[in-house]
């Protein structure tokens, strides 16, 4: 049986990590990996209460917490070591319980990289802001026309083989980082496949869409890495 770690990046995010973790389906799981990013809150104690194995990343930046649980899982014996990696984002705005599906054409080998799309799926009115919306129509407008990769989101919610993951040398720390994933795996001709997944409003308050200088920065930073692997 395929190992499956998830990995979750969350900063402030006590009120929503322990749905998060309760809801992602049990079997199949080997470890649930979540790395507190520098939390003001109670982020820690409640992951660790509800079973994960929490690490503490000082250095903020969602792409930074990604890859601190990469490492983390990569370092573990071999025999341990995941054949699959989901990221889910630790605010309860995905489904978790939704992660057999995810992870179904890996596990049935049609896939490299799996993305949960919410474009494609059943999304709760206002869970997106209009410029998301619109940031994710950009996007994928543009690793379409110039990588010729046919995506529909840049959704959070993602399995990913784990020696692929390793070959696309994941590098950016903040906003970049899903995008970047895509950019690479399109690059690098990893076999993509995306999913429908549900997508609902999030507990409590985004870092990135909440503010206009988040989103800004965060559309800034996609765009400039699409550009930049040309």
């Amino acid at each position: 049986m395929p190992r499956i770690n998830v990995i979750i990046p969350a900063y402030n995010e006590e009120k929503s990590i322990q749905k998060v973790i309760r809801d992602i389906p049990a079997t199949g799981i080997d470890d649930i990996i979540v790395v507190d990013n520098n939390s003001a809150d109670n982020t820690f104690a409640a992951a660790a209460a509800a079973g994960a194995t929490v690490l503490k990343e000082p250095r903020q930046g969602y792409g930074q917490a990604c890859l601190t649980g990469i490492a983390y899982a990569l370092n573990k014996p071999a025999s341990h070591q995941p054949d699959v990696i989901v990221f889910l984002d630790g605010d309860y705005s995905d489904h978790p319980e939704e992660l057999p599906q995810l992870v179904k054409p890996i596990l049935e080998n049609k896939a490299d990289l799996v993305i949960g799309s919410r474009a494609l799926g059943n999304r709760q009115q206002g869970a997106m802001t209009p410029q998301q919306i619109f940031g994710n129509w950009l996007a994928t407008t543009l690793l379409k026309y110039l990588y010729g990769a046919h995506f529909t989101d840049l959704g959070p919610f993602r399995a990913i083989r784990t020696d692929k993951l390793v070959q696309l040398g994941m590098a950016d720390r903040n906003y970049g980082w899903t995008v970047e994933m895509q950019v690479k795996a399109a690059k690098q001709k990893l076999r993509c496949v995306e999913v429908p997944v549900t997508y609902r409003k999030r507990i409590g308050f985004s870092k990135i869409s909440g503010t206009v200088k988040g989103t800004f920065m965060a559309g800034y930073k996609i765009i400039l890495t699409i550009f930049r692997y040309l």
